[in-house]
């Protein structure tokens, strides 16, 4: 046994054990590594759901070397402030919507244009296909792992003043937004004043009347308990809001091939199980919203939303372009 190890052994109270008995030892004590996995909301929402299946197919595809822990709503700062950890490699992995994503990656704003996608059939298809990839591409160009595209849903407006029925119900109200361009232009366009905060912000913010209202789909609403501090919902479905679990550089530089694949793997395997929980809340969580109280608006004329929002697609274009944007119009989904 050379010295080095002689002294490892009587540390751990193992003298006389073989080196290689001492080895396997060492070996086995570094074998396991805890992924730390940050999202915004609550421990029993969609992403939870998510990561929960991420971590058993995770811990299946690498026999138990990987393991994750969760840190939900916010524990690890807002979107911006968790993605920003991942480039610097503070934290290893992240769920979060595309809202501030475009600050790192622009070419994924085209995703927050307003009525971009029929419905969840036609966004799941886009972004399981070649565009998603190619965007998930992209954000691998900017200090990033994009592991795979999961989900929000489509995002409704809620307020504490008046039911909206038409984009002119909305006029004048301050509502809560993400951080993202796209979305506070088409506000503007309803004569709605656009408030971005951080998500972890927004509950304390509608409790003491700082914004009037927020927009975010029924599977946030609901989890979140906005009907405690929001009195209307109105089922505008103005934008769908995917979601995307990236991973940090620093993580993915230090796994081999094989490993990667497990992580991709088990990010797809989390999707799935996120994307079948927002399929029920969509229909579940409105019911169980207006049981809670809410009133809720479903009869809505979105096409009359779409009209007043389409000038908000030149803050897109004007600097990025329309290949993508037609791409997602044209494609076979």
């Amino acid at each position: 046994m050379t010295a080095e190890l002689a002294c490892i052994a009587r540390r751990l109270g193992l003298a006389g054990v073989s080196v290689l008995a001492i080895t396997g030892f060492a070996a086995g004590a570094q074998a396991q590594q805890t992924i730390t996995v940050g999202h915004s909301i609550s421990d029993d929402s969609h992403y939870s759901v998510g990561v929960d299946a991420f971590a058993e197919k995770l811990d299946e595809l690498s026999d138990g070397a990987f393991t994750v822990d969760e840190k939900p709503a916010g524990a690890l700062g807002g979107e911006r402030d968790m993605i920003e950890g991942l480039q610097i490699g503070t934290l290893d992995a992240v769920i979060t919507s595309t809202g501030p994503l475009g600050n790192f990656v622009p070419e994924t704003y085209v995703l927050d244009l307003p009525f971009l996608f029929e419905d969840y059939a036609h966004a799941r298809c886009v972004l399981d296909g070649e565009i998603g990839q190619d965007l998930l591409d992209k954000v691998g160009e900017n200090d990033l792992v994009g592991l795979a595209w999961t989900e929000n849903g489509f995002r409704h407006m809620t307020n504490n003043v008046r039911e909206i029925h038409t984009p002119e119900d909305a006029a004048g109200l301050k509502v809560r937004t993400m951080e993202n361009e796209m979305h506070m232009a088409a506000f503007e366009e309803m004569d709605v004043q656009p408030t971005p905060m951080a998500f972890p912000e927004l509950f304390t913010a509608l409790q003491q009347g700082t914004v009037d209202g927020q927009e975010n789909p029924i599977s946030v609403i609901l989890t979140s308990n906005m009907w405690e501090v929001q009195d209307h919902l109105s089922l505008t479905g103005h934008v769908y809001s995917p979601a995307i679990m990236l991973a940090s550089p620093v993580l993915w530089d230090g796994l081999s091939e094989e490993e990667r694949g497990w992580f991709v793997e088990a990010a797809q395997a989390g999707a799935e199980a996120t994307r079948d929980m927002v399929s029920r809340l969509e229909t579940e969580g409105v019911e169980e919203l207006k049981e809670k109280g809410m009133t809720v608006v479903e009869d809505i004329d979105t096409s009359v939303f779409q009209e007043a929002v389409e000038p908000s697609y030149s803050t897109y274009t004007d600097e990025h372009g329309s290949e993508m944007l037609e791409r997602i119009r044209n494609s076979d989904c």
